[in-house]
């Protein structure tokens, strides 16, 4: 049995990891971690500092300030980390980066295979289209979102992006600028409303023609059974930076 330490075991996101665990017969959370919360089934600690029980993994659903204990914790046991939390900085991400030197990580921006398909279907369109059609990713989400754009939807253009060597500029507002579309950027727009749980197309408009591949998340389900699914994956491998591709390559 491998046995779990949650990050943000009190959040809706716990929540369903929580509950995709239940009765999973492989893994078991013994432990959480969050400031606010401890009205749950195992024992929950506010910080890293206070964890004294033995685990296997994190699978980590929190929040950007907390990643600096997280690492250090995760880096001193040698353990695995399934980090499903987005809003990181470039900074932040580069310490996800130098920590994978030493220990397994799976870091995505999202835990969704579908969300991880598109991004593959997305570099295959921008490689076949190429500079002939414009490219725009429009991402909505719940009331509630804090970080914007999303990492989703950072993920698509840096997808597309990769196909054009990097080269496009991102533009994430055009309501100051009084001029015609550049060639060389790639739109990124975002809204917020209602529940809205997760939803992203990525437009290529050409002449006469648009090509929109999109995914719709209708519940925060699909990205709890994802990083479970990131977490037996993990599980037992060498220190190395994974994510969702691995686990589709893999399958």
């Amino acid at each position: 049995m491998i046995n779990v330490v949650l990050c943000g075991s009190g959040g809706k996101m716990g929540g369903f990891v929580a509950e995709a665990l239940r009765d999973d017969k492989e893994m078991q959370i013994i432990a959480g971690v969050d400031k606010f919360n401890n009205s749950q089934s195992f024992p929950v600690f506010k910080s890293f500092n206070e964890i004294n029980i033995p685990c296997d993994l994190i699978i980590d659903f929190s929040n950007p300030v907390l990643l600096d204990d997280m690492l250090s914790f995760a880096l001193n046991k040698k353990i695995p980390l399934v980090i499903a939390t987005t809003g990181y900085s470039k900074n932040q991400i580069e310490q996800i980066n130098n920590a994978s030197l030493e220990i397994p990580i799976f870091f995505t921006f999202n835990m969704s295979l579908g969300v991880n398909l598109i991004c593959s279907l997305a570099k295959k369109a921008a490689s076949i289209l190429g500079d002939g059609f414009d490219v725009e990713i429009v991402e909505k989400h719940h009331n509630q979102k804090i970080d914007a754009p999303s990492g989703t939807a950072i993920m698509l253009a840096n997808s597309v992006n990769e196909v054009f060597g990097d080269t496009k500029a991102y533009e994430y507002d055009r309501h100051s600028k009084r001029q015609k579309r550049s060639k060389n950027e790639i739109g990124i727009h975002s809204v917020r409303g209602g529940t809205i749980v997760g939803e992203h197309d990525v437009i290529f408009a050409g002449h006469d023609e648009v090509v929109t591949i999109s995914h719709s998340a209708y519940s925060k389900e699909v990205f709890a059974v994802g990083a479970v699914k990131a977490a037996k994956f993990l599980y037992g491998k060498k220190a190395g930076l994974y994510d969702m591709n691995c686990i589709m390559s893999f399958e």
